[in-house]
């Protein structure tokens, strides 16, 4: 009989010893998924403590179980926010701040480009699932510890009051002592507390963006007088995906990369182009590439989903809206879209969207780039320079460049690139982004041949463009994550004017950029919200 009644208390025993550990280490893993150490599970969390107390306060049962209940929802979300923002300083160098949750989106679907779409899903409801039941596991051992601690009477109050008071006393020795990591623990705390304070702050940080959209002097400028200098030319903003310093300046990147600009510079030279560049800082980095499009395009410095969110629905003037208004025909070219982009034409007043449903492609996919860059720019040249019976600003995205950098594709002859079904056979030639994404140098290297792509596919569409009019702004959008730029890598991209007509150069002689394609360590440094207002300044009549 006595062995009957040990199994229950042994039971009970490690149900308790389990519902403490779930309290200790539960409120722990938001500190410990920030400093990427796990001895910052091995601390006293507060936030138990204060749950417990709460709890030995309150007679009803039903009243504790709505407290368990909400402290379950508090880690849950703490740790939901820690995860999300660690991946955020991981991919883009940045905090997540929850008022751009839409990006999530987003960062699924270039997960899905990387691994396929059912190990994107896999991993998600995982992730919920893990969320989850941290939660459960919360409120379960918040419950089943305040049943221990009311069953041991004033010896169970003596024991929380005991760990009140450490956690007290080491919490308020801690600064005098210079201790860096106390053992005294608010990390789900902490990370709900961030993540509002990133909120408040960039609600005020929108507060001063509209001050500055509405502080446009060339807003009201007469259409006459934007852009004289450029009347009659094709204009193009090319944004190279991820092209970033580390492509010009990187270990087991820059070498072929910087060869194929000094091909390219002998090649442009030979065709009668000259060139000159420098060096512009994004507003982001690792990613969300429409915050560096939108920063050129308005000259306000775009560094957020939720600053993008409010320059958007503004009447800030664009580059492009500025080309309309000024005559040219306007085109976004952006291959990698599928979807209706109503900012297109709300906001950047565009007279034609291209993405990929409507450029005839027939050929494959390669990862994230449903489109190679090489394609994009044979169809530009021939839909929409050739056929333009007026000029044309355009800006033209290039994606073949952009993460997970795999499977590549290859340049082909110029004039038999086709419908796309020349690329059939191309994604088997090369490493599957799953097998390239195992070592963090294949990464690398596969990022520098993905730019070293599509800057020869930019140089074969100059080669094979007979257009004398024709001034290209090709620029980087941001570096690459992290796994390619390095920690602490600066945000700065490359940029480059292009030109046949000597009036287009010589009309930014002040700027002092370096000639050719590659700017050098000594080539101006501008914030990239700062190039729209000298271009103007610089082809515009009231410059």
């Amino acid at each position: 009989m006595s062995g009957l009644r040990v199994a229950p208390v042994w039971r009970r025993r490690l149900a308790l010893a389990g519902a403490i550990a779930a309290l200790v280490v539960l409120p722990l893993i938001p500190g410990a998924l920030a400093t990427g150490s796990v001895v910052d599970l091995i601390r006293i969390p507060v936030e138990s403590i204060v749950v417990l107390l709460v709890l030995t306060l309150i007679p009803w049962r039903m009243l504790r179980l709505a407290v368990a209940t909400a402290f379950a929802v508090f880690v849950a979300v703490a740790v939901l926010l820690a995860s999300i923002d660690r991946g955020y300083e991981a991919a883009l160098g940045i905090h997540f701040v929850p008022l751009d949750w839409l990006q999530l989106g987003d960062a699924y679907g270039v997960v899905a480009s990387a691994i396929g779409p059912g190990p994107a899903s896999a991993v998600f409801t995982a992730a919920v699932a893990v969320i989850v039941a941290v939660g459960i596991a919360a409120g379960w051992g918040a419950l089943r510890v305040d049943a221990a601690l009311r069953r041991r009477g004033d010896r169970g109050r003596s024991a929380l009051a005991t760990v009140t008071v450490a956690w007290i006393v080491m919490a308020a020795v801690a600064p005098p002592l210079r201790i860096q990591d106390p053992v005294a623990a608010a990390a789900s705390a902490t990370s709900v507390g961030s993540a509002v304070s990133r909120t408040v702050s960039a609600l005020e940080t929108r507060a001063r963006v509209a001050r500055d959209v509405a502080e446009d002097p060339f807003a009201t400028l007469p259409a006459a007088d934007l852009l004289t200098s450029l009347q009659g030319k094709d204009v193009l903003f090319v944004f190279v995906e991820s092209y970033g310093r580390v492509a010009l300046e990187g270990d087991r990147i820059s070498e072929g990369v910087n060869d194929v600009l000094r091909r390219g510079d002998e090649t442009l030279g030979a065709h009668g182009y000259a060139t000159r560049s420098a060096w512009l800082t994004s507003p982001t980095y690792g990613g969300v590439s429409w915050l560096a499009h939108s920063t050129l395009q308005t000259g306000v410095w775009v560094d957020s989903q939720a600053v993008y969110d409010l320059v958007v629905r503004t009447d800030r003037l664009t580059l492009s809206a500025a080309f309309g208004r000024a005559g040219w025909r306007t085109v976004s070219d952006v291959p990698s879209n599928r979807h209706p982009w109503d900012v297109g034409t709300s906001f950047y007043h565009y007279d034609t969207l291209l993405d990929a449903t409507n450029v005839d492609y027939r050929g494959p996919s390669f990862g994230y780039a449903r489109v190679p860059d090489q394609y994009t720019l044979e169809h530009f040249a021939d839909r929409v320079l050739a056929a333009s019976d007026r000029p044309v600003m355009a800006e033209l995205d290039l994606v073949s460049s952009h993460t997970p950098w795999a499977p590549l594709p290859e340049l082909v002859p110029w004039g038999e690139v086709g419908d796309g079904s020349i690329y059939d056979d191309q994604p088997a030639r090369s490493q599957q982004a799953s097998e390239v994404w195992k070592d963090p140098r294949t990464v690398q290297r596969y990022y520098g041949r993905s730019v070293e792509y599509t800057l020869g596919s930019m140089l074969s569409f100059l080669e094979n463009v007979d257009d004398p009019n024709l001034v290209v702004v090709m620029l980087g959008d941001h570096q690459p994550a992290a796994i390619v730029s390095g920690d602490g890598a600066t945000r700065d991209v490359p940029i480059s004017v292009i030109a046949k007509d000597p009036a287009v150069l010589d009309a930014i002689t002040d700027w002092n950029w370096t000639p050719g394609l590659r700017p050098s360590d000594a080539s101006p440094v501008w914030r990239m919200d700062a190039f729209r207002d000298r271009f103007f300044a610089a082809y515009g009549s009231a410059g």
